[in-house]
């Protein structure tokens, strides 16, 4: 069975520079054997909390973001927080769907502290190749970064420059 693109929008936290919760895409899961796994879901939050590590610290926004995605993926708040000693080995990501709701993940990471340094660019670029996402679609993804409030790019131009790389 293909995959196919279904997403919610799900509110997950404030947006405390602009006092309004950022929309964040939620895969609706369409075909039950593409369902992630629990090996999976920790191997995704260990990648995000590497990624926001980048400076040692991890900023109380960041951490209060993380936890909400593992909520919503249904791992233990003692799970999420033993991650941050213990990561675990990545899992590549079955569907391409998967793929970009992770991608979009770690967009918003990036963004909750407004600041952006070159090396997380290239870090991100690096994580979305090895998940998968095409080189063009990524760069497209941080180019139009600029062009939104908070360089938060909302779900709905996200999906479509994947599905570009994806049909």
């Amino acid at each position: 069975m293909n995959d196919t693109l279904f997403f919610d929008e799900l509110q997950i936290i404030k947006d405390y520079n602009l006092n309004k919760p950022i929309k964040f895409i939620k895969l609706k899961i369409m075909n039950p054997s593409h369902m992630i796994n629990r090996v999976e879901k920790l191997s995704l939050l260990s990648e995000m909390i590497a990624f926001a590590q980048k400076d040692e610290n991890i900023k109380s926004i960041e951490y209060k973001f993380l936890a909400s995605i593992a909520r919503q993926l249904e791992i233990s708040k003692e799970d999420f927080d033993y991650l941050f000693e213990h990561p675990v080995t990545y899992v590549h990501l079955k569907t391409h769907s998967e793929r970009i709701v992770q991608f979009h993940r770690l967009v918003l990471l990036m963004n909750l502290d407004q600041n952006i340094s070159s090396k997380e660019l290239v870090k991100l670029h690096n994580f979305g190749l090895r998940m998968g996402l095409s080189h063009e679609s990524i760069n497209r993804v941080l180019d139009l970064m600029d062009s939104f409030p908070n360089k938060i790019v909302p779900p709905d131009f996200l999906i479509d420059i994947f599905k570009v790389q994806y049909n």
